[in-house]
């Protein structure tokens, strides 16, 4: 009597991205670490020197955490309202912070009281940044004025059409700043003048402005857009990039400068190549997002969100990216009784103990001949199992292999008792599994006789349940739209053989011409020489 053949699965190659240099570089990062704060974090902003302590700023609070640490390492809550904009200067000794009380504070991070409290404007301040040495001050109200001054007082002051939202100051030019308006323009200020002295049409509502290292570049976002802006020519657009789905709210670039990030509403943040413009990788949240933030060396990707979550993504050290070894084995008894050293001799026969063969659930059930119960069992089940001898199943998004021998059901002529006598359950399960892949190439030859099947049986019933008619009405117009689908591709394919094969007339019809065009003044020679 042979013995009972389990289900053998037959995998098929993975179908997703393409596995690049990015790909492996940017998921190189540990699970994140996910801090709740009292608000949406609207800035992140990294020290610029050790230790890389990087300030959270959320609701009336600017949180520092060190680089590992998961609880703040120094509090600034002496904010009447939502602050907004917590800013490092360059030296990473002062913070800067506007509020929605239209005052700008400067703090020494050492300290915990505002060093200074500067006033002047009608509304809150969101933006503000500090300029290298000179202690410049440079404030974006969330209405009409822009305000800079130095810590003794204000004396410049710049109007919009609309709101200003973001803003960003020159590192090798201090007296040089960038602002972005809710009325669609980016414009450069010089502090020694009344105006602005370059102006950029984004076309959209601007949330977010970077300069690039070598300042030659500047990019701005707004709506769904990213424009890439060449300075050195007067403000001309370079590029323009639609890779998101919602407003793009933040930007940051890497350490090298050669990949930016921006983070969107839609809840992902896109990676960049500034050499190409094209999207390398992609991030998945669970939430929007505001604010983004890489640290130095890009040890980490910080990210807040509308929800008040930050979330950290430390990068894996060489070390930790090497599997850890297995758990060791305790040495098997025959061996464990002769001692430590023991060491087997040449004519020592080992016999060996048949390894039993344990089986799933649905092949114990297909052994006893329960093809329904079968079928049910790997309809309900979640995790890796097969669907049939010879394709997986991709369900609720995780690639798994759901299962029954359908090959082994077919021979033995059970394939009807399987699926016939349903309940309106199990039958609507087996429905949806049928719309989701009855289309799929791959599962196809399987999965159309496995539907006629059922429109045989149950067509008697239509029309008692509401859920298995709509279900049914679904996959019937499934498949007339695939046929016509195919049929067009057919359309298409004859298209192609025909142009095809005009070609090939052609080319066969040109090498006779050439040949005798070659061989005339030869003929033409010879009557010459015979006369």
């Amino acid at each position: 009597m042979t013995s009972f053949k389990p289900t053998k699965i037959q995998t098929y190659p993975r179908l997703g991205e393409k596995v690049t240099q990015d790909t492996l570089y940017w998921k190189n990062y540990k699970t994140p670490v996910q801090i709740k704060e009292f608000g949406a974090i609207t800035k992140i902003d990294v020290s610029p020197l050790p230790p890389y302590n990087y300030a959270i700023t959320a609701s009336t609070r600017i949180h520092i955490y060190g680089r590992y640490s998961q609880e703040p390492v120094k509090n600034f809550s002496r904010f009447k309202d939502t602050a907004y904009c917590g800013t490092y200067r360059c030296d990473g000794q002062l913070l800067v912070a506007g509020s929605e009380d239209a005052s700008v504070r400067l703090f020494d991070v050492s300290g915990r009281v505002a060093l200074r409290q500067f006033s002047g404007h009608t509304m809150y301040v969101c933006v503000s940044c500090l300029v290298c040495y000179n202690l410049l001050s440079c404030t974006h109200s969330y209405i009409n004025p822009v305000r800079c001054a130095p810590v003794p007082g204000l004396y410049r002051t710049a109007s919009f059409e609309d709101y200003v939202r973001c803003g960003t100051t020159s590192k090798l030019n201090p007296d040089l700043f960038i602002t972005g308006s809710y009325d669609h323009t980016v414009k450069v200020f010089d502090a020694r003048t009344e105006r602005g002295v370059m102006t950029m049409d984004h076309g959209q509502p601007v949330e977010s402005v970077l300069l690039f290292p070598s300042e030659g570049l500047l990019v701005s976002a707004g709506g769904r857009y990213l424009k890439v802006w060449d300075m050195l020519k007067g403000g001309q657009q370079l590029v323009s990039l639609k890779n998101h789905h919602k407003t793009v709210t933040c930007l940051c670039l890497s350490s090298s400068g050669q990949r930016l990030l921006s983070g969107s509403l839609d809840r992902h943040v896109k990676v960049y190549s500034t050499t190409t413009y094209k999207v390398v990788h992609s991030f998945d949240y669970a939430s929007s997002i505001l604010s983004v933030a890489l640290a130095p060396d890009d040890e980490a990707v910080i990210v807040g969100m509308t929800n008040g979550v930050l979330s950290v993504k430390h990068k894996k050290h060489p070390e930790e990216s090497v599997p850890a070894a297995g758990k060791r084995r305790r040495p098997a008894y025959r061996f464990l009784v002769k001692g430590k050293n023991y060491v087997p001799k040449q004519d020592d026969l080992l016999v060996s103990k048949p390894v039993k063969a344990h089986l799933r659930k649905y092949d114990k059930q297909l052994k006893s001949f329960q093809v329904s119960k079968a079928l049910d069992t790997v309809l309900e089940v979640r995790g890796p199992s097969v669907w049939s001898s010879s394709w997986p199943w991709a369900r609720d998004g995780f690639t798994s292999e759901k299962a029954i021998a359908y090959d082994d059901v077919k021979s033995r002529g059970d394939l009807c008792n399987a699926l016939a006598g349903r309940e309106e359950k199990s039958l609507s399960l087996l429905l949806s599994f049928l719309i989701r892949h009855v289309v799929d190439p791959r599962f196809a030859p399987v999965l159309v006789n496995v539907a006629e099947i059922i429109l045989d049986i149950y067509v008697r019933v239509v029309g008692q349940s509401a859920v298995i008619d709509r279900q049914v009405v679904k996959l019937q117009e499934l498949i007339e739209k695939e046929i016509d689908y195919q049929e067009e591709l057919v359309e298409v394919l004859g298209m192609m053989d025909t142009l095809f094969a005009t070609m090939t007339v052609r080319k066969e019809a040109a090498a006779p011409d050439r040949a005798s065009a070659a061989l005339e003044p030869v003929g033409q020679r010879d009557q010459l020489e015979a006369a």
